[in-house]
């Protein structure tokens, strides 16, 4: 499993974008984009008492772009090239179009550009909500928490259930829940199997909560909307509370002892044919670039097991190497995918020649 932040810089980091980040609901007339020479862009919002430019993160210039209709990389060519352009076309349709935008600001900066139905479910209040409920599993570890530029991950372990694979190779319980307050993805509670001998996560697919970031629309009636700390936290307190109960159910033992034996079901799939083309049709399948693809197959090799549950390992185990974090949980779920793989699809792995 990858190495994150500790507990307690988590914890100051979530307290710190507490108090730096803002939430507004702006109509689309009252945005102006500027680009300067250096190719560095600002999103320039009329707050009311006056235009305040903000810088625009790398995501949040996607974003925009998705949302104005400009495909991306003719967007960045426009930023590189022809700054001035890339302001006529941006303006030109922010003043034409009378939607209205979730803008997310963090530290002076815009970090997303989002619908006005974008239902804020923020990273601190759901640590505040969920934390306490996970110190209360017996002897749980906190593996591994990290906090992205577009997520945040709580990764935890509960020793005492636990399961043997085979003999010495024993995986234990764990639970994910992760968040992306910038529209990356859902708040989800997934089980998790962590095991001992090599550290590997692996994120089980059978999701036990999902929870999409879609509302109602916010402040219909008005052209510039600013959601306070307090408005934030009362509009989803009680959708915090279901995480909880959610988050006790994932490290049931009904729902270990199903996932674990899913995964003990490869151990009984053997990788038949040649291990380099099993790896590249697993590439193909899910997009894994040749480094990640070598990076599997070295692991699958080294460790000798030439089975479902080798190559499920030699996934989960890569993920350890993947600098990028968000990327490297990717791994550990797909571990989980393979693991729910019905018998044909196996045996286009196991056969592949």
């Amino acid at each position: 499993m990858r190495n994150g932040r500790s507990l307690v810089d988590l914890a100051r980091e979530l307290q710190r974008q507490l108090h730096s980040k803002k939430d507004m609901v702006v109509s689309s007339p009252l945005l102006r984009h500027d680009t300067d020479d250096t190719g560095k862009t600002s999103l320039v919002i009329d707050e009311g008492n006056g235009p305040r430019p903000y810088g625009v993160t790398p995501l949040a210039r996607r974003q925009l772009a998705d949302k104005l209709k400009i495909p991306y990389a003719y967007f960045e060519r426009m930023r590189s090239e022809q700054p001035v352009l890339l302001d006529r076309n941006v303006n030109t349709w922010l003043q034409s179009e009378e939607d209205r935008r979730m803008i997310r600001t963090l530290d002076g900066n815009v970090r997303a550009v989002l619908s006005d139905r974008y239902r804020r479910l923020d990273n601190y209040d759901l640590a505040e909500s969920v934390l306490p409920v996970l110190q209360q599993l017996p002897d749980v570890v906190f593996e591994s928490v990290e906090l992205t530029e577009t997520r945040m991950y709580l990764k935890c372990v509960t020793p005492r259930l636990r399961m043997e694979m085979a003999p010495g190779d024993v995986v234990q319980a764990g639970v994910v829940i992760s968040n992306s307050e910038v529209g990356q993805g859902t708040l989800s509670v997934q089980p998790l199997l962590y095991r001992l001998v090599c550290r590997n996560g692996l994120i089980a697919s059978d999701r036990s909560l999902r929870k999409t970031h879609v509302g109602r629309a916010l402040g219909a009636d008005e052209n510039f909307t600013v959601f306070k700390d307090d408005t934030l936290l009362a509009d989803d307190k009680a959708f915090f509370l279901k995480v909880r109960d959610v988050v006790q159910a994932a490290v049931s033992e009904a729902t270990f002892l199903q996932t674990a034996q899913k995964m003990q079901k490869t151990l009984q799939i053997p990788l038949v044919g040649d291990p380099v083309k099993t790896v590249e049709v697993l590439a193909q399948r899910y997009t894994l670039n040749d480094t990640e693809r070598s990076g599997v197959l070295r692991h699958l090799i080294a460790e000798g097991d030439l089975s479902g549950y080798g190559l499920v390992n030699a996934v989960t185990h890569y993920s350890q190497e993947v600098e990028d974090y968000d990327r490297a949980t990717e791994f550990e779920a797909l571990g989980g995918k393979l693991i729910e793989l019905p018998t044909k699809d196996w045996q286009e792995l196991a056969r592949a020649a």
